[in-house]
């Protein structure tokens, strides 16, 4: 096997091994209008970890196994119902959260913890800005109406400090477990 298939190997196998991580941080849920989850931890470590295009492919793995029906959404759920549903659009922005990071990224090399944590929390507002507006779009579509600042208030609101603090946690385990792995 030479180096290129190796590489492109081992690639894939820590892609598919994040978006694995993903799937069991998902369920760890405390059920809420958003379900609180370790997702976001596990998105900002994958983006930290293995890189803005890398990450993202994990990411998109993670969605596309839930929208095929396997159960690696919260609550152990999957399908395209649930990825449809009011709070999909919030799956549906970690992938805008790692663009964004992909964007950030060479930037961000050789800082420290707090820059990270600063950038990678910035990062998640597209996350924040596309779930709210599919939140209140399905609303509406159900016939139910739901403003902007209400459904921000519900589903965005108490999410922001335990997201700084998964984020944080992200960063920290992200920047020790970083030089284990293979470059």
């Amino acid at each position: 096997m030479n180096k290129d298939n190796r590489v492109k190997l081992r690639d894939g196998a820590l892609i598919a091994m994040t978006a694995a991580v993903i799937c069991l941080c998902s369920w760890l849920t405390i059920p809420f209008t958003v379900p609180f989850t370790m997702q976001t931890f596990a998105v900002i470590a994958a983006l930290l970890l293995l890189g803005g295009k890398r990450g993202l492919l994990a990411i998109g793995l993670y969605l596309l196994l839930g929208l095929v029906g396997l159960p690696v959404f919260s609550g152990f759920r999957g399908g395209p119902g649930h990825l449809l549903g009011p709070t999909g659009g919030y799956l549906v922005g970690f992938l805008f959260t790692g663009l964004v990071y992909l964007l950030m990224e060479k930037p961000l090399a050789g800082r420290g913890k707090l820059i990270h944590t600063l950038a990678c929390t910035l990062a998640l507002i597209p996350c924040y800005l596309v779930g709210t507006l599919w939140f209140t779009a399905v609303y509406s579509l159900q016939g139910k109406e739901m403003g902007f600042f209400t459904a921000l208030g519900i589903c965005v609101l108490p999410y922001i400090l335990p997201d700084i603090v998964k984020t944080f946690l992200a960063v920290t385990v992200s920047l020790r477990v970083w030089k284990y792995l293979p470059k």
